[in-house]
């Protein structure tokens, strides 16, 4: 049985479609991405499957429980950390904990283990407020509060956002951690870099899913072949190459243009800059990354800027 089930989830707000037809499944034990940037929809499906925000249309379901008809029973084996940092700030690192932990009708010592390895980098700052911890403590401290009642599925929505890269790499560590213990885990992410972390990895945009697969598999199935273009005046490049029927897309990628080719195909290309009057030109084929996948994927489903 499949922990997590979304089956045709729709939402609209005020006219503006944010959710379309959503259908995906999480496997128990799983780490699961949802990963696209701010305003594909994430937020939303999240609040959806927590029971905080009721869908338009279509269905889903926590371990077999409907997310509508049984909303109290799914809210006492899930956890929940928003993107936004939402514990009391007025109180202690303690203070939180056992406020959690009192709302679930338990105690931090009862479910400690599962909360140890994390709770020994806020121990030093159990007294302090948790409006004064960094940016790193409160996510570790949000993390514990959502695990404190020992959920079986922990939804996560950008966690990472916002903090440095040693906590943003700690922090996946728990969550591997949190795997090993039998915790379902649906993560959401602007972070592309973090596809890695995931076994697998739905990518959403303008808040429809593009595809779902594992991101060896998305990058293996990128259809076209890629070039990585450089030259002095990388401005005019970026134009030249966009009105040059040799590209099929053309996308900025640091100091590089990644390109795909059109109907004249990338041979030649080179020399073709070099006689439109580019200096310092390098073209090299490469393997595509997530990112490149999804810059594709946009442009397939109508959402790219060629």
């Amino acid at each position: 049985m499949s922990a997590i089930k979304v089956r045709n989830i729709s939402k609209s707000y005020n006219g503006t479609k944010a959710l379309g037809d959503i259908n995906f499944d999480v496997e128990k034990g799983e780490i699961f991405g949802l990963i696209g940037p701010d305003g594909a929809g994430k937020t939303t499906l999240f609040r959806i499957l927590t029971t905080l925000l009721l869908a338009d249309g279509g269905d889903a379901d926590i371990l077999g429980f409907d997310a509508v008809k049984n909303f109290k029973e799914i809210r006492k084996i899930i956890g929940y950390m928003p993107g936004r940092f939402s514990l009391y700030q007025d109180l202690s690192v303690e203070e939180n904990l056992k406020f959690f932990a009192t709302v679930f009708g338990t105690t931090v010592r009862a479910n400690y283990d599962i909360i140890k390895d994390i709770y020994v980098q806020l121990e030093p700052f159990r007294t302090r407020r948790a409006g004064k911890l960094s940016g790193g403590m409160k996510q570790k401290l949000a993390l514990c509060c959502a695990l404190v009642h020992r959920p079986k599925v922990l939804f996560l929505d950008e966690p990472t956002t916002g903090v440095d890269p040693v906590s943003r790499k700690e922090f996946w560590e728990m969550l591997k951690k949190l795997k090993n213990e039998g915790i379902t885990i649906l993560v959401s992410t602007p972070y592309m870099d973090e596809a890695s972390m995931c076994d697998r990895i739905a990518l959403i945009q303008n808040g429809r899913i593009m595809e779902i697969n594992t991101l060896q598999n998305i990058v293996a199935e990128f259809p076209k072949e890629l070039y990585a273009v450089k030259a002095d005046n990388m401005y005019k490049l970026n134009s030249d190459l966009r009105k040059s029927e040799k590209c099929g897309t053309v996308y900025i990628f640091g100091e590089y243009l990644h390109l795909t080719p059109g109907e004249e195909g990338c041979g030649g290309m080179k020399e073709y800059l070099e006689r439109t009057g580019h200096t310092g030109v390098t073209v090299e084929r490469i393997e595509a990354t997530i990112e490149d996948c999804f810059m594709e994927l946009m442009s397939r489903h109508g959402n790219g800027n060629e």
